[in-house]
């Protein structure tokens, strides 16, 4: 039987397993057959390949991230774009990213577990992102869509951001937040400015951050409802406390965090670099800055001037009355707060945002895209405001053709909901199960159980997986696959061996021990002390060397400079004066004439003498008795 060959990308990248899905793109598990590495690889969604929106989005992301190289930045090794056959027979050009595989889990997953971090966990994670920002803004790159699907935490606790699908030069001043972007982001982390679509700049990350760093401490965002509450709220309302929430926030954390989402740009942090120190200071209990403490101390003058029963959110304007009353200081303010949310509703294409307290959430009539393929069913879904989610089943309809949904076409339902699609698996499908980790008898038994009946075993171990010898690493089609009872499951068994990283020289201490760990390696440090301070705290060697071959898992020794040890020369001298002065003086006072006895005697007791007092020559020693 004629073995499958994997598919296969710029004559290089194999394309393995899928290992995440986005609104716009499919991430695989891929390997880098020339230079025999794990890589993660992006691939435009083909049913989207023919929009010049999405095609631009998806370029812009390689081009902005290709130039940033960073610990705390996933790397973009390559780009190119791979013919794609549609079911007509119609062909087209789907790109795709070559990038760093980063072993671990996105803050969402972690936060979807856990529901919320230690106080001093939270500030790690948001310097780790906020290092990663102080780089690309350095670099003229601002992110634009920070929050917790787009940071990777590596299992060795490494913090990693991804997706630069929206980034923007900083010189680009009219890089606004456009109506199609602002359905692919989360309005749960819109800065004001991006809210009200002005130009953007670094501290719109920094705000984002800042809504991060508020749902790592409490578990919440600083604003939850509907995306258009959400605006609102963004615009107009102040965040409470995180320990309001979370009781055990200390009040630093409260200060930093208050800080970071002040709604005006040039009142909150400036820097990356500014928010990361009031992060740190936080957590080791030095001063925080001025801007901080103003912030929280604001927030504790709006609490005692509205101690009502139940916090509600911090009472909106009525703008009618705020326009109608001329004497009011606050008129112009209302007159503002309209303004800008006529100008949000043109941004967003929400005709129908009105400035009333209307309870409930916004409705809107859910489309009926049953028997349509499922991109174009995807994509009008996401057109019409909803949320699109599917999953597949055995179906005699063609496979990838939506079978039904729910909500069903016709019916009302909230605005940013989720509507589920059941799309076609095929007649008799079946869904191939994970079993990576397994040894080669247990996945064949484990595939056979799951009823496919035709598996083989790549004849060419796989190298630098995390997986040790004999298990499974992989298989094709990938899990989670639904494929045919009939159709072939090729095994790809681990050889257990992986490779050291080979530019682990040079780089500093902690970047390389997250290099180490996302090798399947695990780092010990070693320090050797060194006279050149360039190589204080940084890798001067490694333990086996780099680009050598060895088990996964395997202890790699970072041997790393520290200062040369410093002599002591002043003290020695210090102590070596005293010595000879109490010598001196001692062989002053028995400067007698030497007799047989005191001679031994000086000579058993006296430290050495120094140069200048030289010892009685031998013609000193006792005189011998005279003849008569």
């Amino acid at each position: 039987m004629v073995t499958e060959t994997p598919r296969l990308l710029g004559g290089r990248y194999e394309v393995g397993e899928l290992i995440g899905r986005g609104g716009m793109a499919e991430v695989h598990l891929g390997h880098d057959t020339r230079l025999g590495r794990t890589v993660a690889i992006k691939m435009l969604r083909a049913d989207l390949a023919r929009d010049h929106t999405f095609l631009a989005r998806f370029r812009r992301e390689a081009q902005s991230a290709a130039g940033l190289n960073h610990h705390a930045i996933v790397a973009v090794y390559d780009s190119g774009e791979d013919v794609h056959t549609e079911t007509g027979g119609a062909t087209i050009d789907v790109p795709y990213i070559v990038m760093e595989y980063v072993d671990g889990e996105t803050l969402r997953d972690i936060l979807n577990d856990e529901g919320t971090l230690s106080p001093d966990e939270a500030a790690r994670i948001t310097m780790g992102i906020l290092s990663a920002l102080e780089y690309s803004h350095d670099k003229g790159i601002v992110h634009r869509d920070i929050k917790p699907a787009n940071v990777m935490l590596t299992r060795g606790g490494g913090v990693k951001v991804m997706d630069f699908g929206i980034a923007r030069a900083l010189a680009d001043v009219g890089a606004t937040m456009t109506s199609a972007q602002a359905v692919v982001g989360t309005a749960r982390y819109l800065s004001p400015e991006q809210a009200k679509g002005d130009p953007v700049d670094a501290r719109s990350d920094l705000y984002s951050a800042g809504c991060v760093f508020y749902e790592l401490l409490c578990g919440r965002t600083p604003f939850v409802g509907e995306p258009v509450s959400l605006v609102y709220q963004h615009l107009n309302d102040e965040p409470a406390p995180p320990s309001a929430y979370a009781a055990g926030v200390p009040e630093p954390m409260d200060a930093v965090t208050l800080h970071s989402l002040e709604k005006k740009r040039e009142h909150r942090y400036q820097t990356a670099a500014d928010f990361r120190a009031d992060l740190q200071a936080a957590r080791t209990g030095r001063p925080l800055s001025a801007g901080a403490l103003a912030s929280l101390a604001a927030a504790g003058d709006q609490t005692d001037r509205e101690p009502v029963a139940t916090p509600p959110p911090p009472a909106r304007r009525d703008s009618t009355r705020d326009m109608t009353d001329a004497d009011h200081p606050r008129g112009r303010t209302g007159l503002w707060v309209a303004a800008l949310i006529a100008a949000l509703a043109a941004i967003l294409g929400i005709g129908y945002l009105v400035m009333n307290n209307s309870a409930g959430p916004k409705m809107a009539t859910v489309p009926g895209v049953v028997d349509q393929p499922q991109g174009l069913a995807e994509n009008q879904l996401r057109q019409a405001n909803f949320v699109p989610s599917s999953r597949t089943a055995n179906s005699d309809k063609p496979v990838g053709t939506v079978v039904s949904q729910d909500p069903r076409g016709g019916t009302d339902a909230a605005v940013g909901s989720t509507v589920t699609l059941v799309v076609s698996a095929g007649p008799n499908q079946k869904v191939v199960p994970d079993v990576r980790g397994k040894s080669e008898a247990d996945a064949r038994q484990m595939l056979k159980d799951a009823g496919f009946t035709q598996v083989a075993t790549s004849p060419t171990p796989v190298d630098n997986t995390q997986y040790p010898a004999n298990q499974v690493a992989s298989t094709n089609p990938a899990s989670g696959v639904a494929a045919s009872p009939t159709a072939q499951i090729t095994l790809s068994i681990s050889s257990g061996q992986v490779t050291v990283p080979g530019n682990l020289v040079g780089m500093d201490v902690s970047q390389a021990q997250n290099e180490v760990t996302k090798a399947h390696l695990t780092p010990k440090i070693e320090y050797r002390r060194t006279a050149d301070s360039s190589e204080f705290n940084k890798v001067i060697a490694t333990r086996p060397e780099g680009e050598t071959k060895v088990s996964v898992n395997s202890t790699v020794t970072l041997i790393v400079g520290m200062p040369a040890e410093t002599t002591q020369t002043i003290t020695q001298t210090r102590t070596v004066t005293r010595t000879q002065s109490t010598s001196s003086s001692s062989s002053t006072s028995s400067s007698a004439p030497p007799s047989s006895t005191s001679t031994p005697t000086s000579t058993s007791t006296s430290a050495p003498p120094p140069s200048t007092s030289t010892p009685p020559p031998p013609t000193a020693s006792p005189p011998t008795p005279s003849l008569p």
